[in-house]
């Protein structure tokens, strides 16, 4: 089973016992954090919101902090001898997937009803 789940406007395809980078928290280490904005379910039995769906969210335990790698950022104009490099590195949270909790309702179908048999009389 997976989920596509929204954190702060990124998305990320998460299945359970899997470790995920998303953008820095606010959490200790060894915590548990539940991300409530679940769009999909998918395996076994497929669940699509609209946009979000209803009464599923994701239990994760925070691992840490970390950087990503660094990135380069350079400002250079031409012939004036004016050039400046600086770099970044993004801060993100590290997340084990725990449990992926959604709806178990079962889809109703129609119960076809019986007419009675007519019986066939003689007149």
């Amino acid at each position: 089973m997976y989920a596509i789940i929204r954190d702060r406007g990124m998305q990320y395809r998460v299945e359970e016992g899997q470790q995920v980078n998303i953008a820095l928290l606010d959490a200790e280490p060894g915590s548990q954090i539940e991300l409530n904005e679940v769009l999909f379910i998918g395996g076994e039995e497929t669940k699509v919101g609209n946009p979000l769906v209803a009464d599923a969210k994701v239990v994760a335990t925070v691992l840490g902090d970390g950087k990503d790698k660094k990135i380069i950022v350079f400002k250079y104009k031409n012939k004036k001898r004016y050039r400046r490099r600086t770099g970044h590195r993004q801060g993100h949270t590290r997340i084990t997937i725990d449990h992926i909790v959604g709806q178990t309702e079962k889809p109703k179908t129609r119960s076809k009803k019986s007419k009675p048999a007519e019986t066939e009389t003689d007149e």
